[in-house]
């Protein structure tokens, strides 16, 4: 009898069951699209910007999704509380799409970068309405493994996106990388539709005015942040628009005092340094991933193909990383944590200056990019383990939003800035390669200031 379930008692649940497979390989496959978008997009943009003629917007097609992802996440949340996730989904589902299919059938890279700004709203808002779906749809006892599954669709894409990306490029040509993935969203989409049904729509709940009025606050900040970053970027590459762009980064750093704890945008010592540590890993990290394939391509030479192979590694890196952190535990302290990824993003991007600078065989730079990978999985998931730490009942939800905004928007910002330095530096002969990793070596460096004061102020120095 061995292996049975005793007389009388329910079967035991399980994510692929009857009851829930459907649901559970709709969400991951949405996860996974959402996750190979961002890895394919790296390997191919070089070709897309070639193609287009648009290499000025280059970064800015980085930028745009995560900048406009934050208020898609920042809406669907709000939706979601009040309406449930059903509707929510479905509007991230269809823009998300629209967004596949602008960039796939784009004349001019400036009709990309509309459709990349729909899929930075899709996406973000796609995720939000995915966890709460969790909560109302999935049992407390498999959650656990309905994040975990989360978590493998974006690594999985990191494996075999950038290769899967550069095959379709070259066999079928770059606009297949966005328009077929459409019809893959579709058929998750008509996996999740009973789920989507079951959670319906909820009634609103009268709630506070003062959560009401902190909510759309919340939203018209995340707002005009976002536009502030893309204007930041489109400006400031021209030198006759050099007083706008100065006017957008002030409006972004206003946002961001709103947006963020107190203290946070001057690394005061606890949790806004926490906060920032995240923020500045994501800039400094990200700043150096959006060039590390077109610069492999421009200056050795390399296909999409080869160059596309440092983000398969750098992919296997971050998450073996991330597993030794963690089961590491309370061995390594979180401040410890944040201390040693900080100092090894800091050692990649200063490694990618070198290498640029002195022409180190490719091999070498696509290491330094790799150890800069081994960063991010040791200290980026302490900073959301030490928020938590320090967080109570009261602003858990605020915390987590703030880590959430600091992680995209730093990004964004870092993407926005590193297009003025690059056509600044192409302006002037320089390298723009050299400059743009010179800039994210920058962030690092503050990176590792931040880190160093992490510890509550209360926990001793």
């Amino acid at each position: 009898m061995t292996g049975r379930t005793p007389a009388g008692s329910p079967p035991r649940e399980r994510l692929l069951g009857p009851a829930y497979a459907a649901t559970t390989i709709g969400m991951f496959a949405l996860i996974a699209f959402v996750a190979f978008e961002a890895m394919a997009v790296t390997t191919v943009m070089p070709t897309v910007a070639r193609a287009l003629e648009g290499e000025a917007l280059y970064a800015l097609t980085f930028a745009a999704p995560l900048a406009c992802g934050v208020l898609g996440t920042v809406a669907a949340g709000r939706w979601s509380d009040r309406r449930g996730p059903a509707r929510p989904l479905v509007v991230a589902m269809v823009l998300f799409s629209a967004g596949l299919l602008v960039c796939a059938a784009a004349p001019t890279m400036e009709v990309l970068l509309v459709g990349r700004v729909l899929q930075g709203l899709g996406g973000g808002a796609l995720t939000v309405g995915l966890y709460v779906l969790v909560g109302l749809v999935f049992p407390a006892a498999l959650r656990p493994a309905v994040f975990a599954s989360f978590a493998a669709a974006w690594v999985l894409p990191s494996l075999f996106g950038p290769a899967l990306a550069a095959l379709v490029a070259h066999a079928l040509g770059w606009r297949w990388v966005f328009g077929g993935a459409v019809l893959l969203v579709a058929g998750a989409a008509l996996l999740i539709a009973p789920a989507l049904r079951s959670a319906g729509d909820r009634p609103v709940e009268p709630g506070d005015d003062e959560g009401t009025s902190a909510g759309r606050r919340s939203l018209a900040w995340a707002g005009l942040a976002a536009v502030a970053v893309l204007a930041l970027e489109l400006l400031g590459s021209d030198p006759g628009t050099a007083l706008g762009a100065g006017l957008a980064l002030v409006v972004v750093v206003v946002s961001l005092r709103r947006l963020l704890p107190a203290g946070t945008l001057v690394g005061r010592r606890g949790l806004p340094s926490v906060i920032a540590t995240r923020g500045l890993l994501s800039a400094s990290f990200f700043c150096a991933e959006a060039y590390i394939v077109y610069v492999l391509q421009e200056q050795w030479g390399l296909s999409p193909g080869r160059a596309g192979i440092a983000l398969t590694f750098v992919g296997i890196t971050w998450a073996a990383a991330s597993q030794v952190q963690a089961r590491l535990g309370d061995r390594v302290s979180d401040v410890t944590a944040m201390r040693v990824g900080t100092a090894l993003v800091l050692a990649g991007t200063a490694g990618l200056v070198a290498c640029v600078e002195l022409h180190a065989p490719a091999l070498l730079t696509g290491a330094s990019y790799v150890l800069a990978g081994a960063g991010m999985g040791f200290g980026y998931p302490r900073t959301s383990v030490a928020m938590l730490a320090v967080s109570t009942d009261r602003d858990r939800g605020f915390n987590s939003s703030a880590l959430s905004i600091a992680d995209s928007l730093g990004a964004a910002l870092a993407l926005s800035v590193s297009g003025v330095v690059f056509a600044a530096a192409e302006r002037a002969d320089r390298d723009p390669f050299l400059a743009v990793f010179v800039l994210g070596g920058t962030i690092a460096v503050l990176g590792v200031a931040a880190a160093v004061r992490t510890r509550a102020p209360d926990a001793g120095a």
